[in-house]
């Protein structure tokens, strides 16, 4: 069997304010963002047109916290995450339903705020203390340092 890789990036616009909540079981901070995502296409008739779709973001933690802050109905936002599928059964038909969702890993804020440039960005990089860090960024937590590397013997015939 092929291994498998789930990874979601997009870049959209807040369909909404976000509401952040605290999670009953752990106390940890959550929100679910909505994201409108746009693409642009020429029509077989050489016209224009244009799709936008609509995503459920799941944020724990800190990113919650932050996007929260930052961030209103409208704001860009650069989401790297992964698909989630959840399924459930409706209360008034009995039927099984399903939604495709994104939980977050990383994002960065896109677009101007107040008197900064428009297209300058700030990054929260969760998880991925080792890439280079982007300017205007929070620091990451100080990694441990990766233990020395074995002495090798030179009199191996390899």
């Amino acid at each position: 069997m092929a291994a498998s890789f789930n990874k979601v990036i997009l870049l959209g616009n807040l369909t909404r304010d976000v509401e952040l909540r605290a999670l009953p079981s752990t106390g940890n901070s959550y929100a679910r963002i909505g994201l409108a995502v746009n693409r642009r296409y020429t029509a077989k008739d050489g016209s224009l047109k244009e799709e936008t779709t609509f995503v459920d973001i799941d944020v724990f933690g800190k990113p919650a916290e932050t996007i929260a802050k930052y961030c209103t109905k409208g704001s860009g936002l650069l989401v790297e995450g992964r698909l989630k599928l959840d399924q459930w059964d409706d209360k008034n038909t009995g039927e099984k339903r399903s939604k495709l969702g994104v939980v977050l890993d990383t994002f960065q804020f896109v677009g101007g705020r107040g008197n900064a440039n428009v297209g300058e960005s700030q990054s929260q990089n969760y998880g991925y203390a080792s890439a280079p860090a982007p300017r205007n960024t929070i620091p990451a937590a100080p990694q441990t340092p990766a233990p020395a590397a074995p002495e090798i013997d030179e009199d191996i015939p390899f």
